[in-house]
């Protein structure tokens, strides 16, 4: 068999999903052929552009207009609209003989089994033999789908089914086919984790495989007992979301966003492809959801489902919640329950979850039944499913955002505890928890390092991460940290790098943190080889902590506020004079401080999905850590003698005085946050390994520290030039006075001050100016108004 490779791939569909999914290959690198039917009939429109039936505008128009709305969607599916480039449409009447180029076919059309057997068929004549074909069904049978197709055929394929948006869910469920060769299988499990960026669990050939089983049953379940119990669809929300550790979404937000003939499609496949399955009845849809289908009320598509949009008798924007009684929209009632004012002072997941279930109230009762029929439900279909509870759990969590799995919530439950009061109520306990309780009472177990899983045959086996992928925490059990305090740990991750990780809440950038980095910089030089600068958390840094920033500035402690920003400089410029190769490994967001640690970094080694910018003029200041600095140097660097600065000072200007964020590392080169020999990791779990092998390069290499820079600070001719924009968006009404005001500051900072004229100057010269802009706006009553609706909402104010 030749040497299995993707570098070109077809989607047959340009839905919303299959549509996605060209976007995402086309993030991966691959050159992708994008085809959809030939429309039925020719519109006005088309008839006044004088197309006809043989025109390729009209015979591709839907592959097309499906790409160009795509470049429109938000969330993007791209990393960067350039990137649809490597996306070329067709239509599935012509351009089918262009199969036998790609490497990769991939069916992604309605979930109807007699049109997808009927498209594999076409799709036969044309593809060459060896090229692997996947589907990406949600639950109807790989089997069935192959049936009358040739041996090879068979062999290469298999369901690769992705969750929507594609970019963004995590999930890959890999499912072969019964004659699916092992390599097939192992080639696309490797290629879907390192080169997609997926989290890839290996899925039995059932109705809906693994997380659209649980997660239907899940949300079905609720459903019913909601109607059962007279709780409200905003109550059953509130209760189902975050507070258990569920998406915000939730339970009928979840519903409107997918779908409700998407939500009821995959019921459906349950009632007529699952006979065995006992708790099939739960899959029927109440009467309620067949009204609001009839109706076509879908949820998001259609505008209304569960919630709708509309405006009160003032014209404001609220939404109503639907009553499943009256089946009528009405305002939401303001949900208050004992139990929920509760859970809010209860941080560990775990703890609040126990609190929950255990509480005697309707609600705690509510959230009883609901979450232990899931548990049990997940339990009963093991081995059914999937041989591993672990692959189980990883679904939940990385299709559903579950922040634990079923098993996982089991083990924090205490299975015994659990199985004695199901037992209690006369609700049969699965075998597969009995043979936890059998052996220890848990499906996870740690023994030191080694975490112990518990088998659908009911032995333990030993989970190791895979191999390229490192696990802090593991690094952590295993004895390997360095040094800890509250907001940072040095670890030793082997190899003789070592890892400085944040862990205070957001991964906010502390007092502690920095003595703790500056101390970790000369223990590092000392015995290490070099540092990586990252952590596995939910996000890399939300940059400094405002809150204790805010507190100092209501106190008027400006001495302190002077030496907190002297540390934060000191700590990012140390890391480029550290005599060991420094790599900073950002993830998801990346803000503020969190971005100047990796403007000031040897390398970056980014996760596609970074979000990074220089956003404290969001909150009333000025990049203070040396990013603004940083910035202005990048962009003069490499500037040709005698050419103006002011356009690339004009780019920066506008990046940081906009609060600029890059929605991908992609997009992060074209506003200067990464550089060229910067690196990006398509699949987060994979980040941190990948970092330590950029910092055993550049140690192998030889490193030595960059010597101390001179900047180009341009002067007063450039700054005359940035502040009359200012000035104009001013008197145009597109900015506040204040606006006006932090502007002003950044340009000043980027040009040096009103130097005469252009002058090579230090680093510190930069830093002084950030510095004293930093310390002129933190009292300003608006800045701390600024600091404290940051804190409050999330959101920046404008004022």
């Amino acid at each position: 068999m030749s040497r299995l490779k993707i570098e070109r791939a077809a989607v047959l569909g340009s839905g919303v999903m299959g549509t996605a999914l060209a976007a995402h290959l086309a993030n991966a690198g691959l050159d992708v052929l994008l085809l959809d039917i030939v429309p039925p009939e020719l519109t006005e429109a088309d008839r006044a552009q004088g197309l006809t039936r043989k025109d390729p505008r009209f015979r591709n128009r839907l592959a097309t207009r499906s790409l160009e709305q795509a470049l429109k969607s938000e969330p993007a599916p791209f990393f960067t609209k350039g990137l649809a480039r490597r996306i070329h449409v067709g239509n599935l009447e012509d351009d089918l003989p262009k199969l036998a180029q790609v490497d990769w076919i991939l069916e992604a059309v309605v979930e109807r089994l007699d049109i997808k057997r009927s498209l594999f068929e076409k799709v036969e004549a044309h593809r060459q033999a060896g090229t692997i074909v996947t589907t990406n069904t949600s639950g109807l049978s790989i089997g069935d789908m192959s049936q009358g197709r040739s041996d090879d055929f068979r062999a290469h394929f298999l369901g690769t089914h992705f969750f929507n948006p594609p970019r963004y869910l995590h999930l890959l469920e890999v499912i072969p086919g019964p004659d699916t060769k092992a390599e097939v299988v192992d080639f696309m499990t490797a290629f879907g984790d390192r080169r997609l960026g997926k989290g890839v669990v290996a899925a039995k050939d059932t109705p809906n495989f693994i997380a659209n089983r649980i997660g239907a049953f899940a949300a079905l379940h609720t459903i019913h007992a909601m109607i059962e119990s007279g709780l409200t669809v905003e109550a059953v929300d509130k209760l189902t979301g975050k507070t258990i550790g569920r998406p915000k979404s939730a339970t009928f937000r979840t519903a409107d966003l997918v779908g409700l003939d998407t939500f009821l499609h995959v019921a459906r496949n349950v009632v007529e492809n699952a006979p065995q399955d006992e708790s099939r009845s739960v899959f029927e849809p109440p009467t309620p959801i067949q009204q609001m289908v009839e109706r076509g009320w879908l949820g998001e598509k259609t505008g209304q489902g569960f919630y709708q949009k509309s405006k009160d008798a003032d014209g404001q924007r609220v939404i109503l919640s639907l009553d499943l009684k009256s089946m009528e929209y009405g305002p939401q009632e303001k949900v208050s329950l004992p139990v929920l004012e509760m859970a809010k002072n209860v941080s560990d997941l775990g703890e609040r979850l126990q609190m929950l279930v255990a509480d005697r109230s309707p609600a705690g009762e509510f959230l009883w039944q609901t979450l232990s029929a899931t548990l049990v439900y997940a339990a009963t279909r093991v081995p059914e499913i999937s041989d591993r509870i672990e692959d189980v759990d990883a679904a939940m969590r990385w299709g559903f955002g579950w922040e634990l799995g079923p098993f996982e919530i089991w083990d924090v439950l205490g299975v015994e505890r659990i199985a004695r009061r199901l037992e209690k109520e006369g609700r049969p306990v699965p075998a597969l928890v009995q043979t936890a309780i059998a052996h220890g009472g848990s499906f996870y177990v740690s023994d030191g390092p080694q975490q112990l899983v518990l088998t659908s045959a009911g032995e333990r086996e030993s989970w190791a991460p895979p191999e390229g992928v490192i696990v802090l925490e593991r690094e952590h059990a295993a004895g390997r940290e360095v040094k800890r305090n509250a907001g940072a740990s040095l670890i030793d991750i082997g190899d003789g790098i070592a890892c400085f990780e944040f862990h205070s809440k957001m991964n906010s950038i502390g007092a502690d943190t920095l003595g703790l980095l500056q101390w970790s910089l000369d223990e590092v030089t000392r015995n290490f080889e070099g540092l990586v600068i990252g952590n596995q958390g939910p996000n890399f840094s939300a940059g400094a902590n405002i809150m204790l920033l805010l507190l100092e500035a209501q106190e008027g402690n400006w001495d302190e506020i002077d030496l907190a920003i002297r540390q934060f400089q000191k700590a990012t410029t140390s890391l480029r004079k550290c005599l060991r190769p420094v790599v900073v490994a950002p993830f998801q967001l990346t803000l503020g401080g969190g971005c100047e640690f990796v403007l000031h970094a040897d390398r970056v080694q980014a996760a596609a999905e970074t979000y990074i910018g220089l956003v404290e003029v969001g909150v009333g200041l000025i990049p203070g850590a040396g990013g603004t600095k940083e910035m202005a140097a990048r962009a003069l660097a490499d500037l040709p003698p005698q050419a103006d600065p002011l356009p690339p000072l004009m780019r920066v200007f506008e990046t940081i005085a906009m609060a600029k964020v890059a929605k991908s590392a992609r997009e992060a080169f074209d506003l200067g946050f990464l550089r060229q020999g910067d690196g990006i990791t398509m699949n987060s779990d994979r980040l941190i390994a990948a970092a330590k092998a950029q910092v055993q390069a550049l140690a192998e290499a030889g490193y030595v520290p960059p010597p101390p820079a001179e900047i180009l600070a341009v002067g007063r001719d450039c700054l005359a030039a940035l502040r009359t924009g200012v000035r104009q968006m001013l008197v145009g009404h597109f900015i506040s006075e204040y606006d006006a005001q932090l502007a002003d500051k950044v340009a000043w900072i980027l040009c040096g001050g009103e130097l005469t004229r252009p002058t090579k100057v230090s680093e510190q010269y930069f830093l002084d100016l950030e510095r004293e802009a930093f310390l002129s706006l933190v009292g300003q009553r608006k800045t701390q108004e600024r600091m404290a609706h940051m804190l409050k909402t999330g959101k920046p104010l404008r004022n």
